[in-house]
């Protein structure tokens, strides 16, 4: 699992049948603080993230183990959207509201 900030959204009017109607975002990967040090990647949306949230995302065998994503085509799934992320006892991101 990785923490990471939708940046983006796919649009694909042609795709394996068990997608359609799913949700696909470019998430990146961020550090604790949520400035960006990964590559992009396109990650299935699980629990309604937008643009610029910082989220969690399961990859590889893990993103397949919700019930939304189970038997689908997926790498990435974002699970979570991170409301304040902590590190050696401060806050290092705090979601605006």
């Amino acid at each position: 699992m990785f923490i990471a900030r939708v940046t983006g959204l796919v649009v694909s009017t042609m795709k394996y049948e068990t997608l359609t109607g799913s949700k696909l975002l470019i998430v990146e990967e961020t550090d604790a603080t949520g400035k960006t040090i990964g590559r992009q990647r396109v990650a299935l949306d699980t629990v309604n993230a937008g643009e610029g949230d910082v989220v969690l995302v399961a990859e590889g065998s893990a993103a397949r183990q919700t019930e939304f994503t189970r038997d689908r085509p997926v790498d990435n799934a974002i699970v979570g959207v991170v409301d304040t992320l902590h590190k050696e006892g401060e806050v290092t991101f705090r979601k605006e509201a």
